[in-house]
């Protein structure tokens, strides 16, 4: 079975299944040799610390190139892709971007939480999407357990509390806010240990990123959105 395939290609990467589903013609994906004969896409991605150690052990972790865990990432896929005849895409180096998220809400029990990321029911907003395999078949994946967003049971919402300058509102994201609380003296804990507002989630508090891997995430959000500036 091609997902028992994937699943044990990825043994040790810390990439992961994320699910995946039947394409459709809107979805204007790459066509695959065959044309006519049905597709599906596969979601990888990670959740909780195994990823980051495997990255950090990898020579693109320490070879101060540009883009590291990007490259890291289309190494290991792109080697993935060839061994089971698939078409890697990625949520990077395309434009327009590929749309991960809305892909994601097809395929898992994800839903928008009220700062904007995406809540899982076990891995809450520590998980991220990596890469997605098109194949050229009709893939049976297992049906996804539908339910509540963990958020509609969350009365406190201390996502849009936590963060100290304000940035979260039931309406929208504030980013210009956001950075220039990062390049500030009084934003060295979010740099350091993560978006505060996302650590006051209290779902999957059990893959909360380490302050390393955290700090790697957010000096690159920092640095993509000075680059957006200029």
């Amino acid at each position: 079975m091609v997902l028992e395939r994937i699943s044990n290609r990825l043994t040790g990467s810390g990439l992961i299944l994320r699910g995946g589903f039947r394409t459709r013609p809107e979805d204007r994906l790459p066509v695959l040799s065959g044309g006519d004969a049905p597709s599906s896409l596969v979601l990888l991605g990670n959740a909780g610390p195994a990823l980051w150690a495997a990255f950090a052990a990898a020579p693109e972790g320490a070879d101060g190139l540009p883009h590291p865990l990007n490259r890291w990432t289309r190494g290991l896929v792109d080697e993935v892709a060839a061994d089971v005849g698939a078409i890697s895409l990625y949520p990077f180096d395309t434009e327009p971007a590929w749309p991960f998220q809305r892909w994601a809400l097809r395929a898992e029990p994800v839903h928008p939480s009220p700062i904007g990321l995406l809540i899982h029911p076990e891995f809450g907003l520590w998980h991220a999407y990596r890469a997605a395999l098109l194949l050229g078949e009709a893939v049976a994946f297992p049906e996804a357990a539908a339910g509540p967003s963990p958020c509609e049971s969350c009365r406190d919402r201390p996502c849009l509390s936590s963060c100290p300058v304000g940035a979260f509102t039931p309406r929208r994201y504030d980013v210009p806010r956001c950075l220039n609380h990062l390049e500030a003296p009084r934003g060295e804990d979010c740099m350091a240990q993560g978006c505060r507002a996302r650590r006051a989630c209290p779902v999957g508090v059990a893959y909360r990123s380490s302050p390393a891997q955290a700090g790697f995430h957010m000096r690159a959000f920092l640095a993509a959105g000075r680059a957006r500036r200029h």
